[in-house]
């Protein structure tokens, strides 16, 4: 079994605010690596620099990856486009994988687009499939705390900037619904608990 996750941030929050995650998941055996990629910038050249690290940086073997936010979708991508890579699992924590009604309503006005930079299109609605072997695991927020419900209420249950339908990836092995807000999900000692078992066990419960 692999002992190695990549843990990949969200749009907005620096690499660092992954440290204490890789914390908690290091004092339970695992040896972390946060990868660093500029959110607001066009996807591909991060999508190949992780598939890059993947590959050729972790020392062999497949490792488990972990994405908040925009750094799922930057995950999910990387293993579609390289199908070659081995995963040993896939954990996402609030990921719009589904497109993100915030996003879109931010992306009306120009500060808006300015502050989503070239992450914008992502946030459009899509269809979201899981169709490799490896065990996929959703973590989703439902306390309405964040960005997006600052700009108007979010239709259904959200953790205040994605809602738990936008997280929903077809062909998941679980989904596991935490009550808080989006930017505190990766703070928290629960969640953090969420992914260490799934990381061994490929459940949540």
């Amino acid at each position: 079994m692999s002992s190695q996750v990549v843990l990949v941030s969200g749009l907005w929050m620096p690499s660092a605010a992954m440290s204490l995650l890789a914390t908690r998941l290091g004092r339970r055996g695992y040896s972390t690596r946060v990868f660093a990629y500029r959110g607001r910038a066009p996807l591909e050249p991060s999508v190949e620099r992780l598939a890059h690290l993947a590959r050729d940086g972790l020392g062999g073997g497949p490792a488990y990856f972990v994405g908040h936010s925009l750094g799922g979708l930057l995950i999910l991508e990387m293993l579609r486009r390289h199908r070659e890579i081995a995963a040993a699992g896939v954990v996402l924590i609030g990921s719009p994988v589904r497109g993100c009604y915030a996003g879109r309503r931010l992306g009306l006005s120009a500060i808006g687009r300015w502050m989503m930079g070239a992450s914008g299109p992502l946030w459009e609605e899509r269809d979201a499939a899981w169709t490799r072997a490896e065990p996929l695991g959703v973590i989703a927020g439902t306390r309405a705390l964040g960005l997006g419900r600052v700009l108007g209420p979010l239709p259904g249950a959200s953790d205040g900037v994605v809602r738990v339908s936008e997280t929903r990836v077809e062909g998941m092995r679980a989904q596991a619904l935490v009550g808080l807000g989006h930017s505190a999900l990766i703070f928290s000692p629960r969640v953090a608990a969420l992914v260490a078992r799934f990381l061994a066990e490929g459940r949540f419960e």
